[in-house]
C-alpha cells in the first residue's frame, strides 16, 4: 500500500509525552564544573548511555561548541553515532572493543582503550593500512574489578605498545569504585595506587597528556586528585551522587506528558492490572499516554507522583506499558491536554530524577538513561 506524501501543508506533529533538555542549564553546569576545577585542567564530557538519556548528539554538538577537549563514550557505536552527526572532537570509547570493530574504530578516528595485548597487533595494522597513528589510552584495573590490566602488568603492557610505530600512548586511566564515600578503605587504596602508578611511569618519559580518573563524584570531593583531564558525567546533567556538591547544578532534563482521558469512579472501584489500587471514595482518574514502554517504571505503581497544576498526585494501579493512571481527586477543573510533569519543575513543586530513583530503589543514572527511544527529545535553545 502507497502512502500519502507528507505536503508543506502538513502541520508539524504534535507529541504528548516528551523528554525537554535544556541547553542553557547543561552549559550552566558545564560553567560550574570548569570554575571549580580551574583553568588548567581540561574536560573529558561523558556522553555515552545516549548522554545519560539526553540525547547523545545534540548533546555533544553544544558541549564541542563550548570547547571541552574530548568526548567518552562506552561503545564503537556510540563514536560512529557522534561522528555521523558531525561532531569532530576526540572521542574516547571508555568501554571494550572487539577485533571485528578495529576497522571502523580507526575508519571514525575514534580513540581506543586499551587493556588486552592481542588488540596491538590488531589496531596497528589496521592503522598502517588506513596511513593514520592512532592515539590510545591505557586502562588500569585499580580496584574495581571491571576492566583494565592489574597494576603489575603495566610495564610489560606499555613496552608491547611501544613496539609498534603507529600506536601512540596518549592516557593512562583508571575508575575509582567508591568516589562518593569518602574515606572508605576501597577509595584511599586505590588513590595510593594511582599515585604509586603515576610515580613509576616518571621513568619511561612519555610525555602522556592524559591522565586522568576524577569521574563526578571525585571532582567534586576530591578536588586535588591527580588527575588532568576530569571525566564529569551526571553533573554535567545537573545531579550528583554527592549529597552537598560544591557547586551549583542545574537539571536538565524534564520528563513530561498530557491527560489523555479523564473518568469520575466511585469508590471500590478497581485501577488497572490486578486491581492494586481501589478508591477509597469517588475518585477522579486521570490517564496518561506514559508506561514502562517509556521509561517510567512499573515499579512507580501505588508509590509515584507526578505534577498537575502544579501539585503532587499520587499515581495509582499498576504502570502499564503506555500508560499510567493519577487519582486527580483534588484538582481543580483537571482537562484533558493538561500537562503532567513526570521528573522536573511545575510552578513552585519539584520532582527530581533522584526523587524518583528513591521511590523504587535505585539511582538516578539508571532512572535518566531509562527514558526510552520512542520518547523525542526537545531541545530549549540557549539563552
Amino acid at each position: 500500500m502507497k502512502m500519502p506524501q507528507a505536503t508543506k501543508a502538513d502541520k508539524k506533529e504534535f507529541f504528548p509525552t516528551v523528554a525537554e533538555i535544556d541547553l542553557s542549564a547543561l552549559l550552566h553546569n558545564l560553567g560550574e564544573i570548569r570554575k571549580w576545577i580551574g583553568p588548567e585542567r581540561q574536560i573529558i564530557a561523558v556522553v555515552k548511555a545516549d548522554a545519560y538519556g539526553h540525547g547523545a548528539v545534540r548533546i555533544s554538538q553544544t558541549l564541542e561548541e563550548a570547547g571541552v577537549s574530548v568526548l567518552g563514550v562506552a561503545l564503537v557505536q556510540e563514536g560512529i553515532e557522534l561522528r555521523q552527526g558531525g561532531v569532530r572532537l576526540p572521542i574516547l570509547v571508555m568501554g571494550s572493543i572487539l577485533k571485528e570493530q578495529i576497522p571502523s574504530l580507526v575508519d571514525y578516528r575514534l580513540t581506543p582503550v586499551l587493556f588486552q595485548s592481542a588488540l596491538i597487533p590488531l589496531l596497528e595494522k589496521e592503522a598502517e593500512s588506513q596511513g593514520v597513528t592512532l592515539p590510545v589510552h591505557i586502562k588500569i584495573d585499580t580496584g574495581m574489578g571491571r576492566l583494565g590490566i592489574l597494576p603489575e602488568e603495566l610495564i610489560t603492557f606499555i613496552k608491547k605498545i611501544l613496539r609498534y610505530k603507529r600506536i601512540k600512548i596518549e592516557g593512562i586511566m583508571t575508575h575509582l569504585a567508591d568516589a562518593d564515600r569518602i574515606g572508605s578503605k576501597n577509595l584511599s587504596g586505590q588513590i595510593r595506587l594511582w599515585e604509586k602508578i603515576l610515580a613509576d611511569l616518571d621513568a619511561f618519559h612519555l610525555n602522556i597528556s592524559q591522565i586522568h580518573l576524577a569521574n563526578s563524584a571525585a571532582i567534586a570531593s576530591l578536588r586535588n586528585l591527580k588527575s588532568n583531564p576530569v571525566r564529569p558525567g551526571l553533573s554535567l546533567y545537573g545531579y550528583s551522587s554527592i549529597k552537598k556538591p560544591p557547586f551549583s547544578l542545574e537539571p536538565v532534563l524534564t520528563f513530561k506528558t498530557r491527560i489523555v482521558h479523564l473518568k469520575t469512579v466511585p469508590a471500590g472501584t478497581p485501577i488497572s492490572y490486578g486491581g492494586t489500587f481501589i478508591t477509597p471514595c469517588q475518585s477522579t482518574i486521570a490517564t496518561l499516554p506514559v508506561g514502562y514502554a517509556d521509561g517510567y517504571w512499573r515499579a512507580l505503581s501505588n508509590c509515584g507522583k507526578v505534577l498537575i497544576h502544579g501539585k503532587r498526585v499520587p499515581v495509582v494501579g499498576r504502570v502499564c506499558m503506555d500508560m499510567t493512571m493519577v487519582d486527580v481527586t483534588n484538582i481543580t477543573a483537571p482537562q484533558i491536554g493538561d500537562e503532567a510533569v513526570l521528573i522536573g519543575k511545575q510552578g513552585k513543586e519539584f520532582i527530581s530524577a533522584e526523587e524518583v530513583a528513591g521511590w523504587i530503589g535505585t539511582i538516578p543514572y539508571e532512572v535518566l538513561c531509562g527514558i526510552g527511544k520512542r520518547v523525542p527529545r526537545i531541545y530549549k535553545d540557549i539563552s
